[in-house]
């Protein structure tokens, strides 16, 4: 794609990063094949190669219409784009650079912004995400359906044994999250049980936080950066003493992984956060190199497998949880449109809730048609999003093995 990006904007490592990227389109709209946003509506602006063309023009011109704003508020960053582009445009790292753009000069309503300042305030911390979250269980009745269905149970947290297990002889540190030690902590302590019978001892850090992704898919590039400095520096003297950092939720894993990159230009932690993402893994990939061995819950057998676009087109890893789930013995039924979103997508359940709610059902419909007795997921947002709305038990894949 040929640009005219200003010589000033060039001339800084985003600007530089910018043109590299929007240079490897060849505007051949095979992303558009994949597009969740784009299968649904139909607008050529509703997919990558559309918003591609408002980014270019943004940076070009140094002008962001209402049009541009629309059509990137709409944007998943699901990135099944890059999993289907054949010419590897980085197209979730061009909406990063788009979004962080527009944010500094887009004209937004004041309940919007008020909106989006409000998730970054809360969601990202689990004690005021906690309070919060009891408030809206109290009031629910009171709420339109489509926001009441948003608010996740409050699950009390079984406390952790803060001394070192001496039998146990290898070690890992599970990250805990933010909204997963809220409405799914189970998950965390099922991981706990399933390595203790392995030997493998689970620790975490007491003052670990968000992960950034949140803010970050916001454009606010600045507070996503904060968030993953406190993580190194919480995170960082573990690393000597475990095998690896996992994530049990795949959206915060994907983001860990990528600390390298987006903290690469800070002298001060560049090669910190390059050692930290090294040794981050999600838990499918952890367990995948174990020589173990699982069964299955006795009263379940078919299930149907939803793999969170950040697992398998932000980590680009398919087929590992499927291999361990057939392997403890439990039938997969066939989903069809695996590749396609579910709608949750971090904020954008609800700051796009009839984008979202349609593509909740679509992927439902998907889910259901092969008769499953639970639909499993690796993502804490996919779990909460379609288990406000599924027929059948949503769970955490991890929740199925014994």
């Amino acid at each position: 794609m040929r640009t005219e990006l200003p010589a000033e904007l060039v001339a800084t490592d985003t600007g530089r990063r910018a043109e590299e990227i929007l240079r490897a389109c060849v505007h051949c709209g095979f992303c558009n094949a994949t597009c969740p946003t784009y299968q649904l509506i139909g607008d050529e602006l509703d997919g990558p190669r559309g918003r591609i063309y408002l980014i270019k023009e943004m940076l070009e011109t140094g002008e962001v219409d209402p049009v541009a704003v629309r059509h990137l508020d709409r944007c998943l960053t699901c990135r099944a784009c890059e999993t289907t582009c054949p010419s590897g445009v980085a197209y979730g790292e061009l909406a990063e650079i788009g979004r962080e753009y527009m944010e500094g000069e887009a004209s937004r309503s004041t309940l919007t912004r008020l909106q989006r300042w409000w998730l970054k305030a809360v969601v990202p911390n689990p004690r005021s995400f906690r309070r919060w979250a009891r408030i809206g269980g109290w009031f629910r009745w009171l709420l339109p359906s489509r926001l009441a269905a948003q608010i996740p149970a409050v699950v009390r947290r079984a406390p952790v044994p803060e001394v070192p297990d001496a039998t146990l002889q290898r070690r890992v540190l599970v990250l805990d999250g933010c909204v997963q030690q809220v409405a799914t902590p189970g998950v965390n302590q099922q991981l706990r049980s399933l390595l203790a019978g392995r030997g493998i001892e689970v620790c975490s850090a007491a003052a670990e936080t968000c992960c950034g992704s949140l803010a970050l898919h916001l454009g606010d590039r600045e507070a996503a950066a904060a968030v993953m400095r406190r993580n190194v520096d919480v995170l960082t003297p573990h690393l000597d003493s475990v095998e690896a950092v996992i994530s049990t939720a795949s959206g915060c894993g994907v983001t860990v992984k990528d600390y390298g990159r987006l903290l690469s230009g800070d002298p001060d932690y560049a090669q910190r956060a390059l050692a930290l993402a090294a040794k981050a893994l999600d838990v499918s990939e952890y367990l995948a190199a174990q020589d173990t061995n699982w069964e299955r819950a006795r009263d379940v057998r078919r299930v149907a497998w939803q793999a969170p676009c950040s697992l398998q087109h932000g980590q680009q890893l398919r087929g590992q949880v499927e291999a361990l789930l057939r392997g403890a013995g439990y039938e997969l039924v066939p989903v069809r449109d695996p590749h396609l979103c579910c709608g949750s997508a971090g904020t954008y359940s609800l700051l796009q809730p009839e984008i979202a709610e349609q593509l909740k059902a679509d992927k439902l419909a998907a889910l259901t048609e092969g008769d499953p007795q639970v639909i499993a997921t690796a993502n804490v947002g996919c779990q909460l999003h379609l288990g406000a709305a599924s027929p059948v038990p949503v769970v955490h894949w991890l929740e199925l093995l014994r």
